[in-house]
């Protein structure tokens, strides 16, 4: 579902486009609070904090118009795991200089967020060839995924080479296509 149906189940039906919403955006809020409050925060702390970030979410988009859901999901997001981070932080007492030695043991080079929203957007890629139809998804997974030429795509899915290439052509025309009417 996209942003635009999102918005405009939540103005037809406001309990749907809530469910909706949430079901959308669940994995990538997930994973933003759990990137934000690894190491700080409980499993509890955490789901706390989507549930905030839902309830915010929810009352500012049916107050105001949004463009973008998906930024906007986000962006709350990150200000709702900040603020619970820092009052966790302070609960704790467990506040740590930006001066200090210490900081470099907390941060983290793994990016939950980064990896949710990739396998996010390959899903969707993955989806999207698919619609393509055989041998054109076939073509399309064996050349881009696996790095295969024309002549062993042709041996696999018995054609020749010029054809293969002729069909890879097409269906990477039409797979643009449908990701733009995605997005």
């Amino acid at each position: 579902m996209n942003d635009s149906e999102i918005l405009e189940l939540l103005h037809r039906s406001p309990q749907n486009g809530h469910r909706a919403l949430f079901d959308e955006y669940y994995s990538y809020v997930c994973a933003i609070s759990v990137n934000i409050l690894r190491g700080i925060g409980s499993r509890e702390d955490i789901e706390e904090c989507v549930i905030d970030t839902f309830t915010a979410v929810i009352s500012k988009l049916d107050d105001s118009t949004v463009g973008s859901v998906k930024p906007f999901v986000g962006t709350v997001a990150k200000h709702k795991a900040i603020s619970m981070r820092r009052s966790l932080m302070s609960r704790s007492g467990k506040c740590v200089s930006i001066d200090s030695e210490e900081l470099g043991e907390l941060r983290s080079e793994e990016r939950v967020d980064q990896n949710a929203e990739n396998s996010e957007m390959t899903r969707i890629l993955l989806e999207k060839i698919e619609e393509l139809g055989e041998p054109d998804s076939a073509i399309i997974i064996q050349k881009y995924f696996y790095g295969q030429n024309a002549n062993e795509i042709g041996r696999t899915v018995d054609m020749k080479p010029a054809t293969v290439r002729m069909r890879c052509a097409r269906a990477m025309k039409k797979l643009r296509s449908l990701l733009r009417d995605f997005y």
